[in-house]
Formats: C-alpha cells, structure tokens, sequence
C-alpha cells in the first residue's frame, strides 16, 4: 500500500468505497500532506492553489469525525464569494454521498434571507457560506455554532483582501473553544500570520509547491509603454484567437477601460469586479461559461473561486504587485491535462514585479518583442456561442432538461449545437450556436417551456 493511497488513511470504509467510485485513486500533494495532520484533529495552515485538490482534502477531514445524527451545525467553511461556496458544497455533497443522511446547506449573500432561515430550521450538519451572510444569521440567532467541531477558511489570503477580517474574527468568537481550525490560502500575507495567533491552537503547516509544468503553460513577457497597454491586449487576441481568456487587471475602473476599448475594436468583452450586482455577476459568469464571452476582463478578488474548464488563455494586463499571485493568476489555463497561455504586458516601472517572478520560477522569463504579433486576420474575436436568458428559473421548478426538451422537440434544434444551461433562482441561461440563434428565440418565445409561456431574451 503506497503513502499516497486514500487507503493508507484511517477513513471508514463506506468513505473510501465512495472515493474510489468518484474516481479518487491516490492523495493529490496537498492531500497527502494534510489529511494524516487533520485526521489526528490538530489545526492546520495549508498554502495551497485552487485546482490543487484542497477541497477534497478539508471535506474529507470535516466528513471523518461528523455525528449524522446530530441535526445541528458541526463543521461551518467559510469562502470569499458565492460561487467558491456553491463549488465547495457541490464537491462536499459528492463527498457525503457514502454517508448516512448527511445535510450540506449554503449560506451566501445576493440570495433571500427568508429560504436559508427555513432550511436551517430543518438543520444541516455543514454549513458552507461567506461570512457576512453567516454573521447576519448568527446575530439574528438563526444559526447556532456551539455544536461545531471543525471550521474551515477557504482562500483566507482572499478574504482577508476583501476586508472580511473584523467578521471572520466575530464568527470564530461564538465557535467552542474546543474547535478544529483549518486554514487554506495560496498566499501567505501578514494577515494570515496574524490570524493563526489570535484564533489557532499550535497550528501545523505545509505547503505544497505551485509553480506550474512548464510544459502546459507557456508564458510569454512583452515590454511595452503605458500608452500601448490597451493595443497591445488587442494585439495579443488578434495574433492568438483564443476561444476563452481572462485579462487581469488591477482594478474596476482598469477593467472597465479594457472592456471598452475591446468592445469598440468589435472584441466580445465583459468585466467582472467587486461592484457587480449578484444578477449581473451570474449573468456574466454563465456567458463566459458557456462560450458565449470570448473575454472575461477581472480584478483578482473577482476571479477567485472562478472554476472555468479549458481556459485557452490568461493576459495580465498589468503584473500582478506579488509575485505568488502572479503563479495563482497563470494557473487558471493548461488545467486538467490541456495546454495554456499566459501572456504578460510590463511596463518599465513593473521591472521590479517581472524580476520577483522571475526569482520565484527559478528560470529567465521568456521575452517576445511586441512587433512579434501578427494579425491572423478574419473577422474580430466573437464566439462561436450565443446566450439566451430565460425569465424564470430554479424557484419556478425550472430544470435544464425543460429548456434542452423545448429546443430539441419543437425546435427541431440538435442537441449537438446546444451548449451550457445555467439555472439560477430566478433566471436561466442557455447557449446554442450563433448561426441559430434566431431560430431558438423564436422557438422559445412562441412556444412553451414545461407548459408555460416565458419571456426569452438574446444577450
């Protein structure tokens, strides 16, 4: 039995008959690094990327010592944003599966209140939320934490820079002392430090390396003026033709002035930043998503938790200011056995960033004059998809085999060309080839979808 075996855990045997039938054969670094330390319910700080495996290890670890029985809150997971805490409560409920009636419930912002005090009536062993909307429940005693046994800080780095430190302090004050405390970041600011003393009990530590295989990201550095920034994106998307990217910027006004200046040159291009009503950031997510968005333009705390398969390609519109943030930026392409790109823009004052990055990868950057770029020609980026948005959604019993039903039968539209259906509360999004767009508008407005007529709308 090897080191790195899940079988080489003290895990029950319906948890590693369910990891096995999910595919998890061996520990991840992380995995194996942290799992033996949660195990024996010591605290741990463990720096570590997204993609790296990391929910998997703290869901096994706050699955293995959780009483089903017991109806009330015993292990809560605190994340930056609602899209990390849907992701987090999805891989948790796949990891619950080999266990007996185990209730996962998110807590987020941007949703009613009235739905989560109802659900927390019926109780939930995990509690998944960001913290302001978990401090709202708290202080109007709809959620109690004196039964919790483990506490989880997804992307700490991340909500510490989102100013959530005053509430993560005056949630962690009404948890038991005797508590478990695990804390996950892909960064190690003072913040953190400072963290760990105030609420840890002689937390262990590992971190597991997050430079990236050279051989799935190819990263290239172009020297440029301040005055060219905003041509040279163009020039990067024009002479790579990505079908997905993300351009980082520093921030929203940044964002904005990119998305701009894109969408004037007939670039597909929408920014996601802090600002953004929960609706629109649904909205843009779910067209990125889908393939319906060639260019996500982000500020780094808006693009945390994004969970984006097959991104072709990354360009930092400016470096970032730390260098290890620069490696969590690159390493949202070349994921899951694909090839990326990652493509940076230096200013003569960022000199000093590119030098940091080029100490933390150990290796000369790679420079590329921006006279290099050559127009591949054809018609402006645009993708190849097309969204529409329908007026109704989860709380309307609206499911995506309703939508795919409506468009494959009375459409008379193949399911080959019908891509991504994202379903939200009150909305649904679903994206079909450009080229028949007009079609499946028209089948959808004219038609109905599971016996009712709803409103459609092309983005």
């Amino acid at each position: 039995m090897t080191a790195t075996a899940f079988s080489s855990l003290a895990l029950s045997p319906a948890m590693l008959a369910n990891l096995e039938s999910l595919g998890y054969a061996q520990m991840t670094p992380i995995q194996a690094q942290s799992l033996p330390v949660m195990l024996k319910g010591m605290d741990l700080i463990a720096q570590a990327k997204t993609g790296s495996g990391k929910t998997a290890a703290f869901g096994i670890g706050l699955l293995a010592p959780l009483n089903p029985r017991y109806f009330g809150c015993q292990a809560l997971v605190l994340c930056p944003t609602r899209e990390l805490a849907d992701q987090v409560a999805k891989e948790l409920r796949r990891l619950a599966r080999g266990e007996d009636n185990i209730k996962i419930l998110t807590l987020c912002g941007g949703v009613p209140f009235g739905p989560q005090i109802g659900s927390l009536e019926h109780g939930a062993q995990i509690i998944v939320g960001t913290p302001g909307r978990v401090q709202q429940h708290l202080a109007k005693g709809t959620l109690k934490l004196d039964g919790l046994n483990t506490l989880v800080l997804d992307e700490a780095d991340r909500m510490l820079d989102m100013g959530f430190y005053d509430s993560i302090a005056e949630i962690i004050g009404q948890t038991p002392e005797r508590r478990q405390t695990l804390l996950f970041s892909a960064t190690y600011p003072a913040g953190i430090k400072q963290l760990s003393a105030t609420f840890m009990r002689n937390p262990q530590q590992v971190k597991v390396e997050a430079l990236h295989d050279d051989s799935q990201i190819e990263q290239r550095f172009y020297e440029i003026t301040p005055e060219e920034r905003m041509d040279a994106v163009v020039k990067l998307l024009n002479s790579y033709r990505p079908t997905s990217c993300v351009a980082f910027c520093f921030t929203k006004q940044q964002c904005q002035e990119v998305v701009d200046h894109l969408t004037a040159k007939g670039i597909s291009a929408a920014a996601l930043h802090g600002d953004l009503e929960q609706r629109d950031r649904d909205q843009v997510l779910a067209t990125f998503a889908n393939r319906s968005l060639s260019v996500l333009v982000a500020t780094d705390v808006a693009a945390r938790g994004l969970d984006i398969d097959a991104l072709d390609m990354v360009i930092n519109v400016e470096l970032a200011r730390d260098s290890e943030i620069h490696i969590h930026r690159v390493g949202r392409t070349g994921r899951a056995g694909e090839k990326g790109l990652a493509m940076s823009l230096v200013a003569p004052a960022e000199g000093h960033r590119a030098q940091a990055i080029e100490t933390l990868q150990k290796s000369p950057l790679n420079w590329h004059p921006l006279s290099s770029l050559k127009h591949q020609g054809g018609a402006p980026l645009q993708p190849l998809m097309m969204t529409l948005c329908i007026s109704a959604g989860r709380k309307d019993k609206l499911r995506p085999g309703d939508i795919l039903g409506a468009l494959t039968g009375e459409g008379g539209i193949p399911g080959a060309q019908v891509g991504k259906i994202a379903i939200f509360d009150f909305q649904a999004y679903v994206a079909v080839e450009r080229s028949l767009a007009v079609q499946a508008l028209k089948c959808l407005s004219e038609g109905k979808i599971k016996g009712r007529s709803l409103r459609v709308r092309t983005l």
